[in-house]
């Protein structure tokens, strides 16, 4: 899973068969290049400014709400709160 800031949303009037109603939502990994933001589907309500968990891959279709979805990010968690320790 990958730490994620939502920074935006997408729109797709046209899609494939199988993505329906899903959010799309555009994520960029914490820390990471703003230049490689990617879209995810959100699978739990997250917003604008969210600090978000995404399942990416196989892992990303296991969620009922995304288990028929062509999706390989899904939005799977809202963090209440994150640390890190950069030295250990």
């Amino acid at each position: 899973m990958l730490l994620c800031r939502v920074t935006g949303s997408t729109v797709a009037t046209v899609r494939a068969g199988g993505v329906g109603g899903a959010r799309l939502l555009v994520v960029r990994q914490e820390g990471g290049d703003p230049a490689l933001s990617f879209v995810a589907v959100d699978a739990v309500g997250a917003g604008a400014g969210d600090l978000v968990l995404v399942a990416q891959g196989s892992a990303a279709r296991i969620p009922d709400a995304t288990a028929s979805v062509p999706t390989d990010a899904t939005i799977v968690g809202i963090v209440d709160e994150a640390s890190h320790d950069p030295g250990g």
